[in-house]
Parts: structure tokens; sequence; C-alpha cells
């Protein structure tokens, strides 16, 4: 098991940068594939990034691709996530999450309910206009 904490979120203008990390317990976190997702009031949690368990791979969802950026450091047991020219509907909170390193990013291509994600408690990001 993991237990999982964001920080980083905040207040940034349009245009603006924010680096998100999430620090994760124990010794196995290189045993899990680690990813990011958002959800926005009123709307259903989304992909954002996610990288497997050696760094080698990464996926992100269109919207964020050329803006954002994942990667981690297992000796430090910490995935960032290096948000650039964030814009107002990048407003959310974000939350990290992971999985067994044997699915690979199987599991980031959309969010699925029915995958037992470990789950950070989020960390709100607001990009005002």
């Amino acid at each position: 098991q993991v237990q999982l904490k964001e920080s980083g979120g905040g207040l940034v203008q349009a245009g603006g940068s924010l680096r998100l990390s999430c620090a994760a317990s124990g010794r196995t976190f290189s045993t899990y594939s680690m990813g990011w997702f958002r959800q926005a009031p009123g709307k259903e949690r989304d992909v954002v990034a996610a990288i497997n368990w050696s760094g080698g791979s990464t996926y992100y969802t269109d919207s964020v691709k050329g803006r954002f950026a994942i990667s981690r450091d297992n000796g430090k047991n910490t995935v960032y996530l290096q948000m650039n020219s964030l814009q107002p509907e990048d407003t959310a909170v974000y939350y990290c999450a992971a999985t067994p390193a044997t699915g690979g990013l199987n599991y980031y291509r959309d969010y699925d309910p029915s995958v037992s994600y470990y789950w950070g408690q989020g960390t709100q990001v607001t990009v005002s206009s």
C-alpha cells in the first residue's frame, strides 16, 4: 500500500506556472506507475498525465501537451507535475494517483472508476484570467 500527499497548488495568473509535487510513503515507490488527475466543479475527474515506474514512458492528455511535464524521482519517492502557460480552464483540484507498475500506463488513458487507484487528498489550482 502507498500513501500520497500532494503540494504546490495555489492561485496563479493566466500564463503563469506552478509545480505540483506528490510525496509517497513507503519504500516501494518504484513499483508504481504514477499519474495526475484533475476535477473541476461539476465535472468528471480526468487524466492529466502519467509516468511509468522508471520515468521512461509518459502520457499526456491532449489539452496539456507542450505545457505540462510529468517527472519522478524514485530516490525521493516523489512525482512532479510542472505546469506552464496555465489557463483558466486548468482550474481544478489536482489529484495524484498510483497503480501497480505491472499495469504500465494502461489505467491512465481515461479515468476508470472500477480501478483501485491509490489517491492523494488533492491540491487546488486556480488560474485567474
